[in-house]
């Protein structure tokens, strides 16, 4: 189902249900599961480990996955694991960020341009489409260069490079709406602009720009650990999962383990959180 059928269906009072939703789902269940460690660890690290994400232990240099070290040991001694779960609140908190601030952001110019029309409408519509003619990596990258290097501005970054998008879907809707018989009947006895915007044309297009966020989510996540790869992102000692990527590719040759084991994580919780928002968006298994 598309966010346009599912803002469809929501408008017209129905609930839009997946054709099996009476099946077992054992994907939606394994990323359910996923996510929820992804935040617990985010959240509480400590529950989790109990070593020190940033302190080595002397003569624990690159040590393989074992018993003591779940996931092995990087170049200063530290325990991989536990910087994995420590990465999880950078990356997860950035990702968030980022995704609430093209929401933002992208929905009021959507809004807008939609619910004004004419030049204004043009105007921004225009302003829309160069931005989504740039790559998304490069316009991250474009930010990061003038703002600084570091985490917060990388979700600034990922969050920039998305407000395009958000704008276009939500004018998109906006339009749908606003030429619906239920809002010209809305004006034609007597609403005004700003209490037929808010009573009947936000409500109703709205609900696949919420759907469009949750889909986000995932690719914010890739993003971000992307940045941190090329070393735009969180700095080093603080762990994040690209970061981990990065300081672990010049062992690949005789520790495997620090890169391949952030890499799984990443793909795991990307992979998750976009199964996870085709559930949100009423999509199918």
């Amino acid at each position: 189902m598309s966010l346009v059928d599912y803002a469809t269906a929501r408008q017209r009072g129905a609930t839009p249900r997946p054709q099996r939703h009476l099946q077992i789902q054992p994907g939606l269940w394994l990323a359910w599961a996923v996510m929820l460690l992804a935040l617990l660890a985010a959240f509480a690290p400590g529950l989790l480990t109990h070593y020190s994400p940033t302190q080595g232990v002397p003569g624990a240099q690159r040590l393989a996955p074992q018993a003591a070290y779940w996931l092995g040991t990087d170049q200063l001694g530290r325990d991989l694991f536990t910087r994995i779960v420590y990465g999880a609140s950078q990356s997860l908190a950035a990702a968030f960020a980022a995704v609430a601030m093209g929401l933002i952001g992208g929905t009021a110019l959507g809004v807008l341009a939609g619910a004004v029309g004419g030049r204004t409408e043009n105007t921004l519509m225009r302003l829309v489409d160069v931005l989504l003619s740039i790559p998304s990596l490069l316009l991250s990258l474009s930010v990061l260069i003038l703002l600084g290097f570091g985490t917060v501005h990388a979700a600034l970054a990922v969050g920039i490079a998305s407000i395009a998008s958000f704008a276009r879907l939500a004018r998109g809707e906006v339009v749908r709406v606003r030429r619906s018989e239920y809002v010209e009947a809305a004006y034609g006895s007597g609403g005004s602009f700003w209490h037929v915007l808010w009573r009947h044309i936000l409500p109703n297009s709205l609900t696949a720009v919420i759907a469009f966020a949750a889909l986000q989510f995932g690719q914010a996540i890739l993003a971000l650990s992307t940045l941190s790869f090329l070393g735009y992102g969180t700095p080093p000692p603080t762990p994040e999962w690209g970061l981990l990527i990065a300081e672990g590719r010049n062992y690949l040759a005789t520790a495997w383990w620090l890169t391949t084991f952030p890499g799984v994580v990443v793909v795991a919780v990307v992979l998750a959180a976009n199964r996870i928002s085709q559930q949100i968006a009423g999509g199918d298994a």
